[in-house]
């Protein structure tokens, strides 16, 4: 055992001899940097193999400059600083001595971009998607990120078996050519659509409530049968729609899958879904909670009643009349809920519109966005609510409806957001412009007109200001026309119409009338909305007519009547119009009541009274019956007689059966027609599926017509005349083809006159390319 003296010793040693060696540490540690400084700071910064990017550029990129430290960590930054910028497919960093080596390959830039293989897509759709342009800067990912891309494309168009293979071709001064091969292969198609779980309705009836549809040969006139992702979420909704309307309340779809065959040529589309039971509606309630409330009779408004099988359409428009109902009262912040409350040992469903107050916000600003040609008072003018106004969503969803209604824009995108304070809202219109300039090329038959060709131009939005100017020649061969017309739709800054038209026409009554008519013509006109749908029009006319190449053969009534005469007439029109479509209507309503008055100058001196009308009531998918009517009495004025060229001729598509001017005055010698002063029409029609796919766009029609026209201001042995109903009946076929509208009606009249001309088949056909 040692003695304790010296384990001190040895301790107080070993002591002083750790704080000797902490002092020659610390001194070494100091005099490091001193002796290594001029090795480990970055004396110069040498830049090789840049041709395009400059050298202030590399620096910036690299964050190191002379006088830096050789720090790993700040040099592996600017390495990757450098890559990321996509300039360069190489970059070393090497140190010589006290330089630092910025060693870059560039990437090459592009010259052009080339597609080869492309049939199916125009080379102007590929390019708007890709990311790498000309002028630009070639790199791999890029390429591989645009070849992604023009993949999307075709398997949009539904060619899942597309490839493509880009290879550069070497250019001078380290530039490429981009080349994308494409192959295209052919379309998958929809081969097979499955429903599982639908017990009440069949497969087959389903298939015609989507939109996508399986492969058939008469499908080459639309691609329905290709797959679309978006079409099938679109699919889902309309099944939805259907078994909610036809009062299946709990309805939904589990899944809709697409499976592409292995060899990618075919999809088959499976819908899995879960019917529910159906409903009745056992009552239906309207509470409302606002105050001072005068709580109309809203069974006027509502669809929906009870003891009807429940309708998930009706309750969404019993939603929006309400809205619209006290909006026009003046509560502008209200909620309304539809509450379901089930009663599943029945089938029953009790529902309550649960109206609340709204929180009451008001709009702070209105901004717009992506107009580029269109001026901001074109699109202001269309709003039915302004800054300051209270927040209404009806009137907010009419403005998106009238902005798309102008035809200025592929589209309208209107959202809010919240305003400076909890009350405000900022409107946000977005708009994406389109074309509104047509050039037209027309082509047809009719038996109204015979063979014809048409050429127009028009421009909706002339100069951005919402202005429209056309132009049109027609080339008939029983009809000549020339016309220019434009028309101001604000005009002072109100929502009043204005506008003019010039015309030449050159009608061939040569079979009706033995004679020609040749007008030359202005028309000055205005208008203006009374109402949404009420419209108020009236206008100027000056027309120098000219009756001409009147046979030898012709009635004496006309031959009295050949030479020019001049027609000054001041005239106004009352429309109403609630029609859903205006070209192809299958619900609503038309009236226009119209009078004319000549005399203003001129040579004709009459009072003139129209009144046209259709009333459309859909029955059901494709079935839609139509009621129409109309009379018209013309009144000579200071004794002077109606002049042939001022009479009303009725015949043809008025009364179907009848020839062109068939019905009517005739001279019973010539058989040449000669209008009348005074007509009455009526017609109801009929229309169905003929059982055809509804892609086809044919739909059958029957129908009844009658009407009469009579009474002219000549009298004579020879002249028939007569206000006894002609009465025909027939059938027709119209088809809406990708050519244009075809329409082909066999009538055979069941009453009238013997002077009267008939015709057995009418034809129309007629289309713009």
């Amino acid at each position: 055992m040692k003695h304790p003296h010296f384990l001190a010793t040895a301790s107080l040693a070993a002591l002083l001899a750790a704080y000797a060696l902490q002092a020659v540490a610390q001194d070494a540690f100091s005099a490091a940097p001193a002796a290594q400084a001029p090795q480990d700071v970055i004396g110069a910064i040498r830049i090789e193999g840049n041709q395009r990017v400059e050298p202030s550029t590399i620096r910036t990129y690299l964050g190191l400059s002379e006088g830096s430290r050789f720090d790993p960590v700040a040099i592996d930054k600017g390495l990757k600083s450098l890559f990321a910028t996509g300039f360069f497919a190489d970059v070393k960093l090497l140190r010589e001595g006290n330089d630092l080596v910025v060693r870059v390959t560039e990437n090459p830039s592009i010259n052009k971009v080339v597609f080869e293989g492309n049939q199916r897509i125009e080379t102007k759709d590929l390019e708007k998607e890709l990311e790498l342009k000309p002028r630009s800067i070639y790199t791999r990912a890029k390429v591989q990120s645009d070849v992604r891309r023009i993949l999307d494309i075709y398997r949009r168009s539904g060619r899942y078996t597309a490839t493509v293979e880009p290879k550069l071709i070497q250019r001078e001064q380290n530039r490429v050519d981009l080349v994308y091969e494409i192959t295209e292969g052919a379309v998958a198609r929809v081969v097979k659509i499955s429903f599982i779980g639908n017990n009440v309705f069949s497969t087959t009836e389903l298939q015609g409530v989507i939109r996508t549809a399986e492969e058939r040969w008469w499908r080459f006139l639309n691609d329905n049968d290709k797959y679309d992702p978006d079409r099938l979420e679109f699919d889902k909704e309309l099944l939805r729609r259907y078994y909610t309307s036809q009062g299946y309340a709990d309805f939904q779809v589990k899944s809709a899958h697409a499976e592409l065959a292995p060899n990618k040529d075919a999809f088959y589309v499976t819908f899995v879904l879960d019917e529910g039971p159906k409903y009745t509606l056992s009552s239906v309630d309207v509470k409302s909670e606002l105050k001072g409330a005068e709580n109309p009779d809203f069974s006027k408004v509502l669809l929906t009643r009870a003891g009807q099988d429940y309708d998930g359409g009706k309750v969404e428009e019993s939603v929006d009349a309400l809205t619209k109902e006290l909006g026009n009262r003046g509560y502008a912040f209200v909620d309304i809920s539809p509450k379901l409350v089930r009663d599943k040992d029945k089938d029953t469903i009790a529902l309550t519109y649960d109206i609340k107050p709204g929180p009451r916000v008001y709009i702070e600003r209105i901004n717009i966005t992506g107009n580029v040609r269109t001026l901001d008072e074109v699109i202001r003018r269309e709003f039915r609510l302004t800054e300051g106004d209270p927040y209404n969503a009806a009137k907010l969803a009419r403005t998106e409806q009238r902005l798309n209604n102008l035809g200025y824009f592929e589209k309208v995108k209107i959202t809010t957001e919240k305003g400076s304070a909890p009350d405000r809202t900022v409107v946000n219109v977005d708009v994406k412009e389109k074309s509104t300039g047509e050039i037209n090329l027309g082509a047809g038959f009719s038996t109204t007109d015979g063979p014809l060709a048409d050429v127009g131009f028009k421009e909706t939005n002339l100069l951005g200001r919402g202005q429209e100017i056309k132009a049109n020649v027609v080339y008939a061969k029983l009809r000549k026309q020339a016309e220019f017309g434009f028309t101001e739709p604000y005009f002072l800054d109100r929502e009043l119409s204005a506008g003019f038209d010039i015309y030449r026409t050159v009608l061939n009554y040569q079979d009706q009338s033995s004679y020609d008519l040749t007008s030359n013509g202005i028309t000055l006109r205005m208008g203006y909305n009374l109402r949404e749908k009420l419209t108020h029009s009236f206008y100027y006319s000056l027309r120098d007519n000219d009756i001409s190449n009147v046979q030898p053969t012709a009635s004496v009534y006309i031959q009295d009547q050949e030479g020019r005469f001049i027609n000054s007439a001041v005239g106004h029109a009352l429309i109403w119009d609630d029609r859903n479509n205006k070209f192809d209507p299958t619900n609503g309503f038309y009236l226009k009541v119209s009078q004319e008055f000549a005399g203003l100058g001129g040579d004709s001196k009459y009072l003139k009274h129209e009144l046209r009308t259709t009333y459309y009531i859909p029955e059901a998918k494709n079935w839609t019956f139509s009621l129409g009517g109309g009379a018209g009495y013309l009144l000579g004025l200071q004794g002077e007689p109606i002049r042939i060229g001022d009479r009303f001729f009725v015949g043809g598509d008025l009364i179907r059966g009848f020839a062109n001017a068939g019905v009517g005055p005739h001279d019973t010698s010539t058989r040449d027609s000669l209008g009348g002063n005074a007509y009455y029409l009526a017609s109801l029609e009929q229309r169905f599926p003929l059982g055809l796919p509804d892609e086809l766009g044919l739909l059958g029609a029957a129908f009844l017509d009658a009407g009469s026209l009579w009474k002219i201001d000549e009298t004579g042995p020879n002249i028939g005349d007569s206000s006894a109903p002609r009465v025909s009946a027939g059938f027709g076929i119209a088809w809406s083809s990708p050519f244009g509208p075809v329409r082909i009606d066999l009538a055979k009249p069941i009453r009238k006159e013997k002077f009267d001309d008939t015709e057995l088949l009418r034809f129309s056909f007629g289309t713009r390319f």
